[in-house]
């Protein structure tokens, strides 16, 4: 069984999560092995939009997981600086897929998985993940080395998914779920 765990926190964009969610759950249709879950500190957490999300799971679920992948929001500036929070992962990129939208690549900066490696993030964020040491590419949407993959602007959760969609099974499985979700008439998947 391959798992996906999609990280919440209070203060998640919205989009971040749920697009990934849906995007990932097209893949648990194909595989009924496949399980997705949304996990937090919490019982539930509320996004910037304000909704009342429940979680499914706790971060100590990131540590086994196939796949572990941060959403953003505002959220991500104050659990950076929260030791405990950081504490309870113990993520390994040499057997986990580890990816990150927008600002939470900070978290992924902050557990060291980014150091010597280059990233991207959304514009708010970029000052703050190069004072990680991390070089900072502005002008990409997805930047990924190895099993570490990081996306900037929410709708680049499409390639970024899909590229980790590829990493779990094939390039099959991610062109059969991305196609899926792009306007009629615009079948052409982004080839890395």
């Amino acid at each position: 069984m391959k798992t996906a765990v999609l990280v919440a926190f209070d203060q998640f964009t919205d989009i971040d999560i749920f697009l990934a969610w849906d995007l990932l759950n097209r893949v648990r249709l194909r595989d009924k092995t496949f399980d997705v879950k949304i996990v937090g500190t919490a019982a539930s957490h509320r996004s910037v939009c304000g909704i009342e999300l429940p979680m499914q799971g706790s971060i100590e679920e990131c540590n086994t997981a196939d796949l572990v992948f941060f959403g953003s929001g505002p959220g991500t500036r104050s659990l950076i600086k929260d030791d405990a929070y950081l504490n309870r992962y113990h993520l390994d990129p040499e057997r986990q897929i580890i990816c990150s939208m927008c600002s939470g690549a900070l978290i992924i900066a902050a557990l060291g998985h980014l150091e010597g490696l280059s990233a991207t993030t959304y514009p708010t964020a970029a000052e703050q993940l190069k004072s990680y040491g991390v070089t900072v590419h502005e002008d990409k949407h997805l930047v990924c080395h190895g099993n570490i993959g990081t996306a900037a602007g929410c709708l680049a959760a499409v390639d970024l998914v899909g590229w980790a969609v590829e990493k779990l099974y094939d390039r099959k499985v991610r062109e059969d779920v991305i196609t899926s979700v792009l306007p009629v008439g615009q079948g052409q998947v982004c080839i890395y």
